[in-house]
């Protein structure tokens, strides 16, 4: 199986923007509303993982705080993690939780390179192996962290209500229901979730929500 292609610059982006608005009016509209649309391209590797799992369950601002102090300690790599006693892991802010599954990806030994040049399915079925990484985590990394072009989250909540306001459904569509809708959007499904996050935002604002 091949990778598929990269989303590396804006330009991309924009291609796969085109591409949508060819393919179905509703996208079109939501891409005239939001262009253009962000990159956000992030680094790969073991920091951004763990990153990842500091931001579980707590707000940005705690989550980089948090991040800020373990950066402090440079606690942000997988030997300094195994080294780190749990008094030193608690004190910059994780949970005992997190403690656990910081450990756990330390002692993953993944491959972050070989990542680069494997399968989407193989990147995701690899990093939910590790305890504290879910599917919804393993999704954006492929998405952000190694640029996959056709990956999207259909279990992100905004997504699906972004994708209940674009198309007029009646309720949210499920994780199952986002991921069938996605297969019209194959080979830029990863810039149709940027139009959706996109367009949350815009609707989000236009109806006042807070």
């Amino acid at each position: 199986m091949t990778v598929g292609r990269i989303i590396e610059t804006p330009e991309c982006v924009a291609e796969g923007a085109e591409w949508l608005s060819d393919a179905c009016p509703r996208m079109a509209h939501a891409i005239e509303l939001t262009r253009p649309l962000p990159l956000r391209r992030r680094p790969d590797g073991f920091a951004q993982l763990l990153s990842a799992i500091v931001s579980q369950q707590v707000s940005v601002a705690s989550a980089n705080a948090i991040w800020g102090r373990m950066q402090q300690a440079g606690l942000t790599g997988p030997r300094k993690i195994k080294w780190a006693t749990d008094d030193e892991l608690r004190a910059v802010g994780l949970s005992r939780q997190k403690i656990r599954y910081a450990r756990a990806l330390a002692d993953a030994r993944i491959d972050y390179k070989a990542l680069r040049q494997a399968p989407d399915d193989v990147v995701i079925a690899t990093l939910t192996q590790v305890p504290g990484i879910g599917v919804w985590t393993a999704e954006i990394y492929a998405m952000f962290s190694l640029g996959r072009a056709d990956v999207i989250a259909p279990g992100d909540l905004a997504l699906q209500e972004a994708a209940r306001m674009l198309y007029g459904l009646p309720d949210r569509p499920t994780d199952k229901a986002l991921r069938q809708m996605a297969e019209a959007w194959s080979p830029w499904r990863s810039v149709a979730a940027r139009v959706l996050w996109a367009y949350y935002r815009v609707a989000k604002d236009r109806e006042g929500i807070r």
